[in-house]
């Protein structure tokens, strides 16, 4: 993917920071694996588990227990996975994907509308929601362990931006 500076100032490339994608299965045990099998396959990642926060007594779930795996992909496989991704919805988004900050978010509800994932009967079918993180250069002081600083407001990248990044860098049409 090609990033164009705006104004021929490299600080204010919009560039993707991270790509987190989720699968809640709700229960532990063997849905967890099953998870975990299909974002590996997704991703080329291996996944975390996530835990419950809280015991819920009506659906069954106690604090601590797994109910979900994730993978946060990073650098250059970003582009490739999205593009993969996009592809699952048709490369529509909706324009409520977006929010004020740059970071975009939506669901796939079927992992085999994925390109390059096949139906494995042991598996089943599961939905996943992913979300990516746009920044520019200069986001890691927010992040860094020493001198930690704010990132300035006009530093930080708008709905409108990430919506034409999205339009230019992977061809999507939104709604």
């Amino acid at each position: 993917m090609s990033q164009v500076a705006v104004q021929g100032n490299p600080m204010r490339e919009v560039r993707v920071g991270k790509v987190v994608v989720n699968i809640g299965v709700g229960k532990s045990g063997e849905a967890i694996e099953k998870g975990k099998r299909v974002l590996q396959e997704v991703t080329g990642q291996k996944p975390a588990q996530k835990r419950a926060r809280k015991s819920i007594r009506d659906f069954g779930i106690h604090k601590g227990e797994p109910i979900g795996v994730a993978v946060t992909v990073r650098g250059r496989e970003t582009g490739d996975l999205i593009a993969k991704l996009l592809k699952a919805r048709e490369g529509k988004l909706a324009g409520s994907s977006f929010d004020p900050r740059g970071s975009v978010s939506f669901g796939i509800k079927e992992h085999i509308e994925i390109p390059g994932t096949r139906y494995d009967p042991a598996i089943g079918i599961l939905g996943m929601n992913v979300s990516v993180l746009l920044e520019r250069p200069g986001y890691g002081v927010s992040r860094r362990a020493r001198r930690t600083s704010r990132v300035g407001r006009s530093h930080l990248v708008t709905r409108d931006e990430a919506m034409e990044y999205f339009r230019k860098n992977f061809g999507v049409t939104i709604s």
